[in-house]
C-alpha cells in the first residue's frame, strides 16, 4: 500500500469540524510548516499561495498526515478538488516543509483570497478558538 502526505490546516486538523473525513485514513501525523498565509471562510480557512507566500513572507503551521488513495480521495471531495486542469474550488498542489528538509507533498489552497480577510495568526485553531470566545461574550 503506497502512502501519500498531505499537509491540513484548517478543519482537517485533529479536534476540528471535518477531522473525521481523514481520521480514519490516517497512518502518522507530524507538525509542519509551509509557505502561505490563512484566510477566514467562516466556518473553515483557506490557504492562499500569492505573492507573499512565494515571497516566504508568510507561512502556516499545520500538520502532516500520511494517508492511503482512499484518504486523498476523501479529501479531494471535501475540497471539491475534481483533478488538474478541472473546475476546482481549491487546487492541490506541491510543496515543501520550510523548517523540514526533504518533507513534502500535497496541500489544498487558492491562488487569491477571493476577498475572504486575512487571519492574523499562523495556525487556524488558535484564531478559531479566539474567534469563537468573542462571539460567546457578544
Amino acid at each position: 500500500m503506497s502512502v501519500i502526505r498531505v499537509f491540513i490546516y484548517g478543519s482537517l486538523l485533529p479536534g476540528q469540524s471535518n477531522h473525521h473525513v481523514v481520521s480514519n485514513y490516517v497512518r502518522s501525523y507530524m507538525p509542519g510548516v509551509v509557505a502561505g498565509r490563512l484566510v477566514d471562510v467562516g466556518p473553515y480557512p483557506a490557504a492562499v499561495r500569492d505573492h507573499a507566500a512565494k515571497d516566504g513572507q508568510a507561512s502556516i503551521r499545520g500538520q502532516w498526515i500520511t494517508v492511503d488513495r482512499q484518504g486523498l480521495a476523501a479529501m479531494d471531495m471535501l475540497e471539491d478538488f475534481y483533478g488538474i486542469e478541472e473546475s476546482n474550488e481549491y487546487d492541490r498542489i506541491w510543496v515543501s516543509d520550510l523548517e523540514s528538509r526533504g518533507l513534502a507533498g500535497w496541500v489544498y489552497v487558492w491562488d487569491t483570497d477571493r476577498g475572504c480577510p486575512a487571519i492574523p495568526d499562523r495556525y487556524w485553531p488558535d484564531y478559531a478558538g479566539v474567534r469563537a470566545d468573542k462571539h460567546r461574550n457578544i
